[in-house]
């Protein structure tokens, strides 16, 4: 069976971690040199007038139709967060043709909109569809708590449990509590965890302490997980991107 790879990544909304620059172009070329299959994006800028006005190297188009066009990838987009002048959401960029996808509102407060993108594909040469969700959540663990509760309610409601699953995102986990839910309930495995017994640090990229991003699977083997440190990536967004190659159990 062909192995798949998979990357997560916050991007910062295409900008630099201290917002003084637009790095759109430079994460196109980065994120095209991972040459991974499936893409969990988050914090994609689908539009930003004042951004636009400001930045003349701001890209016309959205942020997850450029990627898509410059990785030649399919793209889905969820929208989470909409204001005056511009929205933001996650995005899945894909190899593969996305079959179905719709956007789960998992807001838990109205000062953080945040949401759940589910997609369903079937990567070329396998025998059955895979689920992948894209997903940022809380920073208070209390906001977290009531957002794992409602994704566990909604994943045993929703996904047959012999489908291969990918959640992937932004956790914002740093108490390393999402585990205790994911594993226990779901029976979610964490790929870096499985590899190397603990979870990958990915932020802040230029000095990585803190586990926020993570990438769990069900029904999917981790052959191998990275995460990418070092130039360019310490200069593009806040967050350091992970990835991971799967297989089918």
């Amino acid at each position: 069976m062909n192995s798949i790879k998979v990357a997560t990544y916050n991007i910062h909304k295409g900008m630099s971690p201290l917002n003084r620059y637009v790095r759109v172009e430079d994460m196109a070329v980065a994120l095209k040199s991972l040459a991974a299959d499936i893409l969990f994006l988050q914090e994609v800028q689908g539009k930003n007038l004042d951004r636009a006005l400001k930045h003349a190297s701001w890209p016309p188009l959205a942020q997850h139709h450029y990627f898509a066009q410059q990785l030649d990838h399919k793209a889905a987009y969820g929208l989470n967060a909409a204001y005056t002048r511009g929205h933001h959401g996650n995005a899945l960029l894909s190899r593969f043709t996305i079959d179905t996808w719709c956007n789960r509102n998992i807001s838990v407060n109205r000062f953080e909109r945040r949401g759940l993108l589910h997609c369903v594909l079937t990567p070329e040469g396998w025998t059955k569809p895979i689920v992948a969700l894209c997903a940022h959540f809380n920073l208070l663990a209390h906001d977290r708590r009531k957002q794992y509760r409602d994704l566990i309610r909604y994943i045993n409601q929703n996904i047959p449990s012999e489908m291969p699953l990918i959640l992937a995102g932004d956790f914002n986990d740093w108490r390393e509590e999402a585990n205790q839910h994911l594993m226990t309930e779901l029976g979610l495995h964490e790929v870096f965890e499985t590899l190397y017994g603990q979870h990958a640090r990915s932020f802040p990229a230029r000095l990585p302490v803190l586990p926020l991003d993570r990438i769990y699977v069900r029904g999917l083997r981790p052959l191998e997980a990275n995460v990418m440190q070092g130039k360019p990536w310490s200069r593009l967004s806040d967050h350091l991107p992970l990835c991971a190659r799967l297989v089918l159990l």
